[in-house]
């Protein structure tokens, strides 16, 4: 996968809410072979390290092309970004486009514990 960039969080004293949401992701279902559209949100607070949107958007991008349900694609950005900026909390929310009349949304969270 593409190299997450971080930098310095510069409020590392306020605990405060990072939202950043792309509406245009893609992947392809591993069953199909066809494309899955999606609206993935990402919400953490930072702890030392925020996310760098240039490289977000190209880590994404990697995905138009990788068989993998929506259920792993969920998980596996959280663990990705959660590795990638080591935030106090972290909520990754994927909103999936209607196929054969149904939608999914899927949510996986972290919060840093005090081991971490």
């Amino acid at each position: 996968m593409a190299n997450i960039e971080t930098f310095p969080n510069p409020k590392r004293e306020r605990p405060y809410l990072i939202t950043h949401i792309n509406a245009e992701f893609t992947s392809v279902c591993p069953k199909t072979g066809l494309p899955d559209f999606a609206t993935v949100t990402v919400k953490y607070v930072p702890d030392e390290l925020c996310l760098e949107l240039k490289s977000l958007k190209y880590y994404f991008l990697e995905f138009r092309s990788k068989g993998i349900f929506y259920e792993d694609v969920t998980n596996v950005i959280l663990d990705d970004l959660v590795e990638a900026c080591k935030p106090l909390e972290m909520e990754v929310i994927t909103e999936w486009g209607v196929r054969g009349g149904i939608s999914s949304i899927i949510q996986a969270g972290y919060v840093k514990s005090e081991n971490s």
